[in-house]
């Protein structure tokens, strides 16, 4: 059995990456969870996902967004607003679809970091550009790095429970 506190303790921002391979199995299983997300409307969830391994679109990409630099696979996020039920709540359903993705990278070993896009203009502007986006309808969400940790870069655990910010029935 999966243990889900674990996986969600010890998720981590993971900045930089080993030079090995990740499975397209693997991929596939990470973009499988970021549709299992729960969404604004069942059958109306915005969306689509952009799978990156080619070294030279990654290197063009790290331009943009430097931190995309040393992984060997990224994921862009596309919020098809032509899909979406409720065209102000796109957002939601991307966060949820990105953290079920990056907790099913934890899962399988891997470790990955959301690289935000919106709703900086200029980024989501050149992020659209570089892959052929129609940046109405097609809005450039977040880029999910993933790979296996390089040296120095782990999933461990990091207590940031802060009971002061718990509150019961009022603010």
């Amino acid at each position: 059995m999966v243990d889900f506190e674990e996986i969600i303790n010890t998720r981590r921002s993971i900045r930089e990456y080993q030079d090995r391979e990740v499975s397209d199995d693997d991929v596939l299983k990470i973009l499988k969870a970021g549709m299992q997300a729960p969404g604004s409307r069942l059958g109306a969830e915005p969306w689509e996902f952009v799978v990156i391994k080619n070294k030279d679109t990654l290197a063009k990409l790290a331009e943009i967004k430097p931190r995309v630099k040393t992984a060997p696979v990224a994921i862009l996020l596309v919020a098809n607003i032509e899909r979406a039920f409720y065209k102000l709540h796109w957002q939601q359903d991307m966060s949820a679809a990105a953290e079920n993705m990056l907790l099913e990278a934890v899962n399988l070993g891997l470790g990955g970091l959301w690289n935000g896009v919106a709703p900086t203009q200029e980024t989501m502007d050149k992020v659209a550009e570089l892959f052929n986006l129609d940046n109405e309808n097609q809005i450039p969400f977040c880029i999910i790095t993933l790979g296996y940790p390089a040296e120095g870069w782990q999933n461990k655990f990091m207590n940031k429970f802060d009971e002061s910010r718990i509150h019961y029935e009022k603010y």
